[in-house]
């Protein structure tokens, strides 16, 4: 397949060749290895050959060729943002879409699209384009192995190809792209990286935040040898009681040798193993463990228990993995929500992903320094504002017992409020049916990825998006795919058909009293989020 720039006019083009999203666990070579590093993956991270363009007229198009000469082009540290490393120009705007005021767009499909799409962002005078190499070795123990590469967040439409063949092409800035690189492996090898600041996936990250783009967050290899651990869905369970719990799995395996089995091992929250099992290694999984009486997870005591997976052949360990679980029960009644039976009022607040020097390219170092001021603050709640968060963050929160609003990569606020007044004449994705694959993408992404952290209790839908079908079509995804969970959406109030449809609470900025008082009339308990006063109101 050849790459076209005309995929950044087309929302019906969001991910070419990308893999299957996944569970976020880590893969390991054995047990052993995470103490120190695991021999299945490599960074790329680090100083990359980098050219900046204005538009794509002017990038250099035949880049990723071997042969190509870069000796004109600069440096630039991957992950990070390109303007703060000199190019292009800082941004910020809030409601409204960053060109507005310079050049007439609409969102393609819509009736005020005036069917011109092409061209929309490929032949825009400024749309600005980072050229990215980088040449690479497999490091020995991944040499024979299927070894895909992993983009942890590229903001915002991205194509790639290593060694002069094209890999695939990705859109949705926060959420992980995966690549198969194995056909195209040599000794020494060139990754190219084409990145483009605007793509339709525009009209859908109108987030209220400074507008940067490039690879600003981890780029890894991944080598996935026998009998490996492609996917892993934890669902703990608890009875009645709130006493007794069961685990329930889900395990997909890929490139499984004969007679293989799985060693499944569970440990209590002291770390004492309290459950073990061989299991004959199937390409679908499915298992539940009785552990009896159980730890609860939450807020105060966020009791984690942990899995370890080992794949074995003839007792050698092909693959591991491990992660860690908690048992806890979400549920609305009486228009009351409880966690463990407990009333759960929450003191939360939106966070952005966020460093004045680093903008959105942040460190671990930065999500626990973020952790300690939530807690010394005595906030229990976060909701990930307004995008999938870097995945450490949510490992951090399991661990210290906040409460996570996991939002999906959505906001399109321009295209339905003017000036202050609602107009969704061209809202996306609305009830077009060329934005709803794009749209239930990224919730699916959002899911597969995130499915096994307890400290989710609530998937978002987006932020300030309007409300229509497919946004609907949405909230029916993650009621099918995870009952357990709640479900949030922010922008259902402007639209009251759906008042009913989607979302398990309402949720507005508020200052306007008009809008509390009828929250007051329509719904007795009001459930109040902290933090510019976002109010939750339980159906």
């Amino acid at each position: 397949m050849n790459a076209t720039i005309d995929w950044l006019d087309d929302p019906e083009v969001f991910r070419v060749n990308q893999l299957e999203a996944h569970s976020d666990h880590v893969i390991y070579g054995s047990k052993s290895e995470i103490n120190t590093a695991s021999s299945r993956i490599q960074s790329l991270n680090g100083i990359w050959k980098f050219k900046y363009s204005k538009n794509a007229q002017s990038r250099p198009v035949d880049f990723y060729k071997k042969d190509f000469d870069s000796s004109d082009f600069d440096e630039i540290a991957v992950p990070g943002h390109i303007e703060l490393a000199g190019y292009d120009k800082i941004h910020y705007i809030n409601t409204m879409y960053p060109w507005e005021g310079h050049e007439f767009r609409r969102p393609p499909f819509t009736t005020a699209s005036i069917a011109q799409t092409k061209g929309l962002f490929s032949q825009a005078e400024y749309n600005p384009v980072g050229s990215y190499l980088t040449t690479f070795r497999l490091d020995e123990k991944m040499k024979q192995e299927k070894v895909s590469i992993h983009f942890a967040g590229v903001e915002q439409a991205m194509y790639i190809w290593l060694n002069g063949h094209f890999i695939g092409y990705a859109e949705d800035s926060f959420t992980p792209a995966e690549f198969d690189l194995t056909p195209y492996l040599e000794e020494e090898n060139q990754m190219a990286v084409e990145v483009h600041k605007r793509s339709t996936a525009a009209f859908i990250e109108d987030q209220d935040f400074f507008r940067f783009f490039g690879i600003f967050r981890d780029v890894t290899l991944i080598a996935k040898g026998k009998n490996h651990l492609a996917d892993i869905w934890l669902r703990p369970k608890l009875d009645e009681t709130l006493q007794h719990g069961q685990l329930e799995m889900d395990i997909q395996i890929e490139n499984i040798l004969p007679d293989s089995e799985v060693h499944l091992r569970i440990f209590d929250p002291t770390e004492r193993k309290i459950y073990e099992e061989k299991l004959v290694l199937t390409a679908s999984l499915s298992h539940r463990v009785d552990l009896g009486k159980v730890e609860l997870w939450g807020h105060f005591q966020p009791r984690l228990y942990r899995i370890e997976l080992e794949t074995r052949k003839d007792e050698e360990v092909t693959e591991y993995t491990h992660y860690p679980f908690g048992f806890r029960k979400i549920e609305i009644k009486d228009k009351i929500m409880y966690l463990n039976g407990k009333r759960l009022i929450i003191n939360g607040v939106n966070r952005h992903e966020w460093h004045p020097e680093k903008g959105r390219a942040i460190t671990l170092e930065d999500m626990e320094r973020d952790v300690r001021i939530i807690k010394n603050a005595h906030i229990n709640g976060v909701r990930t504002s307004h995008y999938p968060n870097q995945i450490a963050w949510y490992y951090l929160c399991d661990q210290a017992g906040i409460h996570v609003m996991a939002e999906t990569n959505l906001e399109s606020h321009g295209s339905w409020q003017k000036m202050g007044a609602f107009e969704p004449s061209y809202n996306v994705p609305g009830n077009i049916p060329q934005w709803r694959e794009n749209v239930l993408d990224r919730a699916k992404t959002n899911f597969e990825t995130l499915k096994n952290h307890t400290s989710i209790l609530f998937w978002s839908l987006g932020n300030e998006s309007y409300a229509e079908e497919n946004i609907r079509l949405m909230n029916d995804y993650y009621k099918e795919k995870d009952p357990d969970r709640l479900v949030h959406y922010e922008g259902n109030f402007p639209n009251p058909r759906f008042e009913e449809t989607i979302s398990d609470m309402k949720s507005c900025m508020p200052p306007q009293k008009m809008f509390v008082s009828i929250l007051k009339k329509k719904h007795k308990n009001l459930l109040f989020y902290a933090n510019i006063c976002m109010i939750w109101a339980i159906h």
